[in-house]
């Protein structure tokens, strides 16, 4: 009973993770008209979270050594709670962007906390990463496929339909109680045993690991991808011809082809390890897609071909820091320092996007430069190899330790 519930809090908390992005996308057109935003500023509604993500996921260290894991992430989840539903009110664009960014500080904080959560409660975390990734594109795929379905339930009204998706918060939260509980009755029972010790250090992002720098780019490039298709995959495609409704169901497939991916391959690559093999294959499904779309195939093809590709990238890039860790302190050090680099660097990508977008009137210029990143991503794939376990050497944990 105790792992059932701990895999529904690990569930509903992931799946916060992604709505509160992924539900603009197919409105982005709507909310540009509305607000009066170019595309560049409407990009910073994707890239603002995925910024914060990286500035404020190294907090997460400091705050889970303070408030404990559980707690840290039910103030998180609490965080981006609030600012979904304060889109209720947004009618200028400064209140959008300000949402964007304070639901982006609370997916930072919970990100890496729950790859601690898995590596201290499941004696197998390397297949449980697969119910974390799945449920975060679970998220991705309800946000994207019901908001214009939303919109059209709710008055028309974007605002009600972006700030609708804080549900999600408020049913995770009442599940949170119970580990919260726990965590804070276990705290007590510890500093009354160790009243006299010194208080401990508390895990560090190993800054002077070159292992860790290489997880860390890798990390980047695979989000640098993933945020910008979520973005602009949607205009991409009406540029294409189709009309918006169109544009947001191909964005749903694309995100729903991850589902499967995401939850299997980390089991795969557990059973038949050879993991460069699979990184390797999966950005190269990323690499033929974007070619395609470059060629004008159907949409409905290349989103498939893209969605496997994004699919198994995501769950192998959260399940690196955790195979290479040996505890939940380096986890959830290694986790921060990944996801920190990697989202700073990703927040770059819809930006880049709608900025040549811009200049040059049209996509193919941004799709070029999208395949010469996937292009870098995967000699860092062959950097990376298939080594595993015990990647931090003692050198590199000192790092982690102590700073």
């Amino acid at each position: 009973m105790r792992f059932v519930y701990l895999i529904a809090a690990l569930f509903l908390a992931s799946l916060n993770l992604r709505p509160v992005i992924t539900s603009v996308s197919p409105l982005l057109r709507t909310i540009q008209d509305s607000l009066g935003m170019s595309g560049a500023e409407a990009s910073l509604l994707t890239s603002l979270p995925v910024l914060c993500m990286g500035f404020f996921a190294p907090a997460a260290v400091r705050l889970s050594n303070r408030f404990s894991i559980e707690r840290t992430i039910a103030y998180s989840l609490l965080l981006i709670g609030a600012a979904t539903a304060a889109r209720y009110y947004a009618h200028d664009a400064w209140l959008m962007l300000l949402t964007a960014f304070l639901a982006g500080a609370g997916i930072a904080v919970i990100g890496p906390l729950l790859s601690g959560f898995i590596k201290k409660n499941f004696s197998n975390p390397s297949a449980i990463v697969g119910v974390y990734s799945m449920a975060m594109v679970v998220g991705a795929a309800l946000g994207s496929g019901f908001s214009v379905p939303l919109q059209n339930a709710l008055g028309r009204s974007w605002q009600a339909s972006t700030a609708s998706w804080a549900v999600l918060a408020v049913v995770a939260l009442f599940i949170w109680w119970r580990p919260v509980k726990k965590a804070a009755a276990a705290a007590g029972s510890a500093a009354v045993h160790s009243a006299k010790s010194a208080p401990p250090l508390g895990a560090k992002l190993p800054l002077k690991s070159k292992r860790a720098w290489l997880l860390t780019s890798f990390f980047g490039m695979m989000a640098f991808m993933f945020y910008s298709l979520t973005a602009w995959l949607p205009p991409i495609v009406q540029e294409q011809g189709y009309d918006k409704h169109t544009a947001g169901w191909i964005l749903t497939l694309f995100t729903l082809i991850q589902i499967p991916v995401s939850f299997v391959l980390p089991i795969l690559v557990s059973r038949f390890q050879h993991r460069v093999v699979w990184l390797v294959g999966c950005a190269s499904m990323e690499l033929v897609g974007l070619a395609l779309t470059l060629l004008h195939v159907t949409p409905w093809v290349t989103c498939v071909i893209l969605g496997i590709g994004a699919g198994g990238l995501f769950p192998m890039a959260l399940m690196l820091p955790i195979d290479e860790s040996s505890n939940m302190d380096e986890a959830n050090a290694l986790s921060a320092m990944t996801q920190s680099g990697g989202y700073i660097f990703a927040s770059l990508g819809p930006l880049c996007v709608g900025f040549i977008h811009d200049r040059a009137g049209n996509f193919p210029p941004a799709l070029f430069g999208l395949m010469a990143v996937v292009a870098i991503m995967i000699f860092i794939q062959l950097k990376i190899g298939n080594r595993k376990n015990r990647t931090l050497r003692p050198a590199d944990r000192t790092a982690v330790n102590r700073g």
